[in-house]
């Protein structure tokens, strides 16, 4: 491709909230826009830019001519390489100090930084990044909101001004969790009829600001892109279209990826910020079909000893194969040490890894039931493979997702987030045993 064909395409920066999973999101969506003959600068934080780096390798993000990455900071500390950043932490220094060098960086391109690479058109930026409503502004370009959820979790998200209002939230006192305040039902949200308190994303926390204000600022986005399809949730992005500007549905974006030529190079370009383990695949392969029950609480979630033995005596006592992904930082202020008589008992139907290549994992025949903490990405994956799902939600939408997955798309069972061991036992038997018998 000659430098002035370069020069005269169409220029988006696309910029994640930097996470794992709305990183992964943002650059499969860049990936299809690339595709369709768009020019993208993409940008990471200079933490995760080093995360990725570690990762796949020092060449592992050289790109193309015209698919380039570049770096910001995002003000935070020195912080552990193989640890996911503390979220309340990361969400306050992102609107605190990413607007000044994301503004530079911007600026370069309008400045002729260099002939082939074109002027900015547009941002394609995270719901969660609000400062590039800012940045649009001063820049005179669009700016499209990419939300990395269901509109189920977006429009539970934007109800929380108005149960601001009505004094239903942020939640109190413990006794608000148990006096029957979260089954009241909330007859007034469009596309969520019959929803309760208790299904929507987490009213309670540090974030509960952050999040209101990012998605009430996200109706002053160009546009809205959502990570769904209309078929699987009509009422809700009907409902959403008429509160936010142009809104699109893309997804699942992997299904989209896989129609769509990709180069070597770019292919190559991998979404994981920590090590993936491909002999965990290789182990799969000895398993009979929908024998294994695949076991990961995502990037984020963290759980204590207590409950990561009951779910050790959980999984041992279900009979069951299962391949679990313990990632370093999953246990609270601790490593995770199973117990040996644990890993000794299920030698053999257990394989246990750090991380791995998850949608591999669930389009394994191997794989009959997903545990999942059930976040939107993994839970759009495993809808993707037709894998049926365990949902434990911890934080976040991952509730508002969980109440669909179960409820309305009768796709997955809820566990109790009071961990005992029998009940994790029922609930992988149950699922698995359904599994085998389609």
């Amino acid at each position: 491709m000659t430098t002035s064909n370069v020069a005269k395409k169409p220029h988006a920066v696309c910029i994640p909230f930097p996470v794992q999973s709305h990183i992964k999101g943002m650059l499969k969506l860049a990936k299809l826009l690339h595709n369709k003959g768009v020019y993208i600068t993409f940008v990471n934080t200079e933490f995760n830019h080093k995360r990725f780096l570690k990762t796949r390798g020092q060449n592992s993000l050289d790109g193309l001519p015209d698919f380039r990455f570049k770096t910001i900071p995002d003000g935070l500390p020195p912080s552990e390489m193989e640890a996911t950043q503390d979220i309340p932490s990361l969400c306050e220094s992102t609107r605190k100090h990413c607007l000044a060098p994301f503004l530079d960086l911007c600026g370069k391109f309008n400045q002729g930084e260099s002939s082939n690479v074109p002027p900015l058109t547009s941002i394609v930026s995270d719901g969660f990044m609000t400062f590039t409503i800012d940045a649009a502004q001063s820049l005179g370009v669009p700016v499209i909101h990419f939300w990395t959820l269901a509109a189920c979790g977006f429009m539970g998200f934007y109800q929380y001004h108005i149960l601001l209002e009505k004094g239903l939230a942020p939640l109190g006192d413990a006794g608000s969790v148990t006096n029957g305040h979260l089954d009241k039902v909330l007859d007034w949200i469009p596309g969520m009829n019959g929803i309760r308190l208790k299904d929507l994303p987490n009213l309670s926390g540090t974030v509960f600001n952050f999040v209101m204000e990012a998605a009430q600022r996200s109706t002053k986005a160009s546009a809205t892109i959502l990570h769904t399809f209309d078929n699987l949730e009509p009422d809700l992005v009907h409902a959403l279209s008429s509160i936010l500007s142009n809104v699109f549905t893309i997804g699942p974006l992997q299904l989209l990826l896989n129609q769509v030529p990709q180069g070597d190079h770019l292919k190559s370009i991998g979404y994981s910020l920590w090590k993936e383990e491909p002999l965990c695949l290789q182990w799969l392969n000895s398993k009979q079909p929908n024998s294994v029950v695949y076991v990961n609480f995502g990037s984020i979630a963290v759980i204590s000893a207590q409950h990561l033995v009951e779910f050790c005596w959980g999984l041992a006592n279900s009979s069951q194969s299962f391949l679990w992904i313990i990632r370093p930082d999953l246990v609270a202020g601790e490593t995770a040490n199973l117990p040996p008589e644990f890993v000794e008992g299920t030698k053999g139907r257990g394989f246990f890894a750090s991380w791995c290549p998850q949608e591999e994992v669930l389009h394994h025949p191997s794989v009959g039931g997903f545990l999942t903490h059930g976040g939107w990405n993994s839970t759009l994956e495993s809808l993707s493979a037709g894998v049926p799902m365990i949902c434990l939600p911890f934080f976040g939408d991952q509730t508002t997702n969980c109440r669909y997955m179960c409820k309305e798309w009768a796709c997955g069972l809820e566990i109790d987030s009071d961990l005992k061991r029998d009940e994790v036992e029922k609930v992988v038997t149950v699922l698995m045993e359904e599994k085998k018998a389609r």
